[in-house]
């Protein structure tokens, strides 16, 4: 019992000393049960990019973070994460458009490929863009989508939460002991 009134003393001193800047009410996240605000609905609809240009988008996407026992980068909503982005950057706006043109000129019918020729496209410039040699308007292009796509699936709800498995921000009362060995 004495180390309860212990404890309500030095957290009376503390409150009575310390201006904490937000009122309890504002703290709804420390609550267990509260709801999370309703958000609302999400676009299908491009604002930047064209048609065609969004299904480019989309389809690298798609091959970087594929469905497989988790969903990919299509259900995590990526493509439209990329359009956000871009539309709010005019320096990436027009760096997309001429990267795309460009693409579109040394590719002619990607999204007409069947996967393994659409893989056999983007390789080498994954490979280029791993080592640093993204002068290749292509292979800025494929470097920037990748770079997004990672972005826009892992603070998805399917990438972070589903995938990763974050629980949010919470307290551990001791972190846990690294079990595998290095």
């Amino acid at each position: 019992m004495k180390d309860r009134r212990e404890t309500l003393k030095i957290v009376g001193a503390i409150g009575s000393t310390c201006a904490f800047p937000f009122a309890a009410n504002e703290l709804y996240g420390q609550h267990a049960d509260h709801t999370p605000p309703k958000l609302p609905a999400v676009s299908t609809t491009p604002s930047f990019f064209t048609p065609p240009e969004f299904a480019l988008i989309s389809r690298m996407a798609d091959l970087i973070i594929p469905a497989t026992s988790t969903p990919g980068a299509l259900a995590a909503g990526v493509p439209m994460y990329i359009d956000t982005v871009v539309s709010k950057n005019p320096a990436a706006q027009r760096t997309f458009r001429a990267d795309i043109a460009s693409f579109n000129l040394s590719h002619k019918g990607f999204l007409d490929l069947d996967q393994a020729a659409q893989i056999t496209v983007l390789t080498p410039l994954c490979e280029a863009a791993d080592e640093g040699k993204s002068r290749q308007p292509e292979v800025a292009l494929f470097k920037a989508i990748k770079s997004m796509t990672a972005d826009g699936y892992y603070t998805s709800k399917i990438g972070l939460i589903d995938e990763l498995g974050y629980h949010g921000n919470s307290v551990l009362s001791e972190f846990p002991v690294c079990t595998h060995e290095h």
